[in-house]
């Protein structure tokens, strides 16, 4: 059997809420995650930060990611310190 459900919006990445499926809006998904305990991330601010050269290598050698890890080791130090 052959679905009858119109994909082509959905794989444009332009679908649209509409009272039947308001599943579809940005707001309905959030409020799911603010409901189910899911903390939403506050925003990262952009910096410039001096770093010594093997210590930005090092963090860059580990993979895609290093800012992210660079943040996390920071933010345990904040917590450690607390």
């Amino acid at each position: 059997m052959k679905s009858r459900t119109d994909l082509a919006p959905f794989k444009k990445g332009v679908a649209q809420p509409t009272s039947d499926h308001p599943e579809a809006d940005v707001k309905h998904i959030v409020r799911g995650m603010v409901r189910k305990g899911l903390k939403i991330q506050p925003a990262k601010a952009s910096i410039s930060l001096r770093v010594d050269q093997d210590v930005l290598e090092w963090f860059k050698a580990q993979g895609e990611g290093y800012q992210t890890r660079i943040n996390a080791v920071l933010k345990a130090y904040k917590d450690a310190s607390a």
